[in-house]
């Protein structure tokens, strides 16, 4: 294997293993939000021990989260100097404030909820979960703003020595890629801790035990993740759809499998795509669907990868199909799986329906697949650019370090990512063994 191939590998396998704790902590922050809003209001001590107990799963990820997070930034060095050489006064701006600003406030007020909740009053305790949510939040925007302008570049100059600058600080903020892909991908966040606060609810009512807590993990869980299942398709996964297909033809090309410019152009449910024959194998298509979302009407003309020089293709095509394929699947399950259960909620059935319950605790992996689906069809959408237009990925990972040596480090990472795999694995079963009475019975004890 070539040292880039291993760059790529190695950079692909942190940051996928890293952001399957954030995306529960930026969903589960404002969950809890919500918990300690009812906890404020109605002065309910279950409502308030439950936001605790999910402080403590929030807390769990988030230290995991930090501990992966953290050889991501030297990674920029490391494996991608040239990448790093050439764009750090544009991308190290954002990535600066995330670490200043929004993970220190968040950290900060971790602690408080955690620690303080004696000390603290209700409301300044209330206070600090929105300081969290907000941390978290803005942490999520300023990474995002960061990938948003490899996809789509703005608001930069070249100078004589092939580095990029900032024009517009602001502009770079306000990129219309980076906000419609994080109103995405925040949603996308708020599915997964929606189906894991659900999942964990049904289990302890499958379990017949915390049944006053399971029934508010179901609530909270079931009607946020109706609305997030159902906005995560319209409108932010289809007006980013629709951006992609504007800026980025080839992307959309290669999710779809569109081989040949078509009017009228179908979406493929199911199939294989057939790089050799540039078609899709056993397909089953909409007709006319394809155009009829992008362009509003069923006749337009969807531009296909046969209009798109082949250097310029996206690599990994079939890895690219798949992977949107199992976003969409996924979505399009969960938003059928949270309607049903907001309607037995509704129809107070929820709690007795075994089959609902069920469905809910096994579903909860599904989330963590979709989001890295979603993850894995943008960055191999905008192959073989490493920023889009600007520089192919060829021409930004480190030269100088050897395929052996980051052989190496990637098999040292994947040893001790399975390290913190296990511990991670064990801290949260005791977390949701033990309940969310846990603090009342040690202080009994």
């Amino acid at each position: 294997m070539t040292a880039e191939l291993i760059h790529r590998l190695h950079f692909a396998f942190t940051v996928t293993f890293h952001y399957l704790f954030p995306q529960l902590t930026m969903g589960l922050a404002l969950l809890i939000v919500v918990l300690k809003s009812v906890a404020l209001k109605t002065g309910d001590p279950v409502w308030d021990r439950a936001s605790r107990f999910w402080g403590r799963i929030f807390a769990i990820n988030f230290v995991f989260g930090v501990v992966t997070g953290i050889p991501m930034e030297f990674e920029f060095g490391t494996n991608w100097a040239r990448f790093s050489q050439l764009s750090g006064g544009v991308i190290g701006q954002p990535l600066a404030m995330e670490g200043v600003f929004s993970f220190f406030l968040e950290s900060a007020f971790l602690g408080l909820f955690l620690y303080g909740e004696k000390r603290l009053s209700a409301r300044l305790h209330w206070f600090s979960a929105v300081m969290i949510w907000l941390g978290s939040w803005i942490s999520g925007f300023f990474i995002i703003v960061t990938d948003a302008w490899m996809q789509h570049p703005v608001a930069y100059s070249q100078m004589a020595d092939g580095r990029y600058e900032v024009l517009s600080f602001w502009q770079l903020l306000l990129n219309p890629w980076g906000l419609l892909q994080y109103a995405h991908n925040m949603t996308g966040a708020v599915v997964t801790a929606s189906f894991v606060m659900a999942a964990v609810g049904a289990y302890y009512l499958l379990d017949r035990r915390e049944e006053d807590y399971a029934r508010i993990f179901l609530r909270v869980g079931v009607v946020a993740g109706v609305i997030a299942s159902v906005v995560i398709i319209f409108p932010t996964g289809d007006l980013h759809g629709k951006y992609v297909a504007r800026h980025q033809p080839a992307a959309i090309a290669g999710m779809e499998g569109l081989f040949k410019t078509e009017s009228g152009a179908g979406i493929v449910l199911i199939g294989q795509p057939n790089e050799q024959t540039q078609q899709i194998d056993n397909p089953i298509v909409v007709n006319d669907a394809l155009s009829f979302l992008i362009y509003g009407t069923t006749k337009a003309e969807v531009t296909g990868l046969d209009q798109i020089p082949r250097d310029q293709w996206p690599q990994a095509l079939p890895l690219l199909f798949y992977a949107y394929h199992i976003m969409a699947g996924l979505g399009t399950w969960f938003a059928l799986l949270m309607i049903v259960c907001a309607f037995l909620l509704w129809r107070r059935r929820l709690f007795t329906s075994h089959w609902a319950l069920w469905a809910l605790l096994l579903s909860f992996p599904l989330p963590y697949i979709a989001n890295t689906a979603g993850w894995v069809t943008a960055e191999l959408g905008r192959q073989p650019w490493l920023i889009y237009g600007l520089m192919r990925t060829s021409e930004g990972y480190s030269s100088t370090v050897s395929s052996g040596n980051g052989l190496f480090t990637l098999l040292g990472f994947m040893g001790l990512y399975t390290v913190l795999g296990l511990l991670f694995t064990v801290l949260i079963y005791r977390e949701i063994n033990h309940g969310p009475d846990r603090p009342a019975a040690a202080h009994a004890a």
